[in-house]
């Protein structure tokens, strides 16, 4: 869609705002919104004007005027506004110099597709995530000097059974036994088909929608895959598509990698492969039916994970998931079939077409545009260094004993050591101009603030259960 035909669909339903989306560098969608009668020819080129000041990870406030340009081809109408509205994706522009904005993580996108193009190896990287969330019925927390609590509750969570719910109907979920029941367990059927409308209407083909391992609510609803930009923008969508439909219905939606304990935690495996000229290069003859390509392409992904770590597991609360030995594969090893590897080769289908990798760490709580480009750039190092990913470990790595584990690489246990490989190991990002020191360092710089620094003073309510009487 191009710009006149973008406004030729506000006009067809009637629009009378325009709703201009941009994400910023920690990963939450951000909006303005202006009279459908701005929205010109020329705005398409010209922009429109924001104070970035106010952004999380964007410029300082003495040179805070920005510009968001609107991309036709994410033109939809809003789902969830009341009066008829127009839905665009920005990217963003320095005001004076009028270059895309290198903080910008679609703009990082952006170019991650174009170095792709310009390696000559593919012409398009394909990402399809599956991320998990959870629909709660009620969530209360708080943070002071003096108290800090959380309390999460929902009608089929198991801790539930014994309520007084005038009348308790029972048919509860277990911990760890939400994987796949039919109603009355599973409570959010209808509530996920409704996600699933929605989803259609913005442009997004869903493949599949179920109840996911956990008590009280969780869910998965997996998308086609698409090209790396268009799948980032559709995983906004999505998150914001969950978050509006349980808000209307009453209810409350997270994407935080591990909101309970002693359940599964939220994941978001990303199915990612590289085509070009119409035909899939990751298959072949090797491994699990790969390429040579692949498997590089693996290596890359191996040799960077603790690095990507700081992007695809960004959160503090994405390590509470991360844990040897219980759902998170944090193992960094490669299989055919098995999924307590990292790096999963799917069966599911003898195509070449489908011949993918599962990339299983990463948690949805990650800005995706960023994400999505580092793995790339990392299989792409993969592939121009020709890395070795080693033997594949098609056992249970659950069930192997301390001593079959040794060589087997982890994933970094908290945040604060994933950054701290970012650090070291960034310079695979830097090609082709993909990301930029600036924006890593400000990445760096905002994490290690607002987030570890932060958690880190103060204490928890669990610490109180283990220290109160010492």
């Amino acid at each position: 869609m191009d710009a006149k035909h973008a406004i030729e669909l506000g006009k067809k339903h009637a629009a009378v705002m325009v709703d201009l989306k941009f994400v910023d560098l920690i990963g939450k969608w951000q909006h303005t919104s202006v009279p459908f009668h701005r929205l010109s020819l020329d705005a398409f080129e010209d922009g429109f004007g924001f104070d970035g000041s106010s952004i999380r990870g964007f410029q300082p406030i003495n040179q805070s005027d920005m510009l968001l340009i609107p991309d036709a081809t994410t033109a939809v109408m809003d789902p969830f506004t009341k009066h008829p509205t127009l839905s665009l994706i920005c990217t963003v522009q320095d005001t004076i110099t009028r270059q895309n904005y290198s903080r910008d993580p679609r703009q990082i996108a952006l170019k991650a597709e174009a170095y792709l193009m310009s390696t000559g190896y593919a012409d398009t990287a394909f990402f399809g995530p599956e991320a998990e969330f959870f629909i709660f019925d009620d969530v209360r927390f708080d943070v002071k000097g003096h108290e800090a609590f959380y309390a999460v509750d929902s009608v089929e969570a198991h801790w539930n059974s014994g309520r007084d719910e005038g009348p308790n109907l029972s048919h509860k979920i277990r911990a760890k036994e939400g994987y796949f029941p039919v109603p009355p367990q599973d409570t959010q059927m209808d509530l996920r088909t409704e996600i699933c409308l929605e989803m259609e209407k913005v442009g997004i083909e869903v493949e599949v929608s179920h109840h996911e391992v956990a008590t009280a609510g969780q869910g998965e609803i997996d998308m086609r895959y698409d090209s790396l930009l268009k799948c980032a923008d559709k995983l906004m969508w999505f998150k914001s598509i969950v978050k509006n439909v349980a808000y209307r219905n009453g209810k409350t939606a997270t994407f935080m990698p591990k909101p309970l304990y002693g359940d599964n935690g939220n994941g978001m495996h990303c199915h990612q492969s590289l085509w070009k000229d119409g035909k899939p290069l990751f298959a072949g003859d090797s491994y699990a039916g790969l390429s040579e390509m692949a498997l590089y392409y693996i290596g890359g992904i191996l040799k960077h994970a603790h690095a990507l770590a700081a992007l695809t597991n960004p959160t503090t609360n994405s390590y509470r998931r991360l844990v040897p030995g219980y759902e998170a594969p944090v193992n960094l090893a490669y299989s055919s079939r098995n999924r307590s590897a990292a790096i999963r080769i799917s069966t599911y289908s003898p195509s070449p077409k489908s011949r993918r990798l599962e990339l299983r760490f990463p948690d949805p709580s990650t800005n995706p545009y960023l994400a999505f480009s580092a793995m790339l750039m990392a299989g792409l190092d993969g592939i121009q260094n020709k890395i070795d990913p080693g033997q594949p470990l098609d056992k249970d790595i659950y069930s192997l004993s301390a001593e079959e584990l040794k060589d087997v690489p982890r994933m970094p246990a908290s945040l604060e050591q994933s950054l701290d490989a970012l650090e070291a190991d960034h310079d695979f990002l830097l090609k082709g101009d993909v990301f930029t020191k600036d924006a890593i360092e400000m990445w760096l710089d905002y994490k290690r603030e607002h987030e570890v620094q932060a958690s880190r003073l103060r204490p928890t309510p669990f610490e109180y259960h283990l220290y109160y009487d010492i």
